[in-house]
């Protein structure tokens, strides 16, 4: 899924943190990164405040509905 305009970043993470499977970031490349190992380094390449757009994969429906439910409503 394809996530755009996060300006709340440590909430974002907090919902990355708090799902029970595997979370990754697909890069430009199609390389996937597990989001929840890499997190920290994100959160400083995207320091400006905002991530504009990034793609994840989750592995569990529940946790594809936290991150769905964390876009829709903050």
């Amino acid at each position: 899924m394809k996530v755009t305009h996060i300006t709340d970043i440590d909430k974002f993470f907090e919902v990355i943190d708090s799902c029970k499977g595997r979370v990754e970031l697909v890069t430009g490349e199609g390389d996937r990164l597990n989001l929840l190992s890499q997190y920290v380094s994100l959160a400083n390449i995207f320091s400006a405040g905002e991530i504009p757009e990034l793609e994840i994969v989750a592995a569990e429906k529940e946790d594809i509905d936290k991150l769905m439910n964390f876009m829709i409503n903050g």
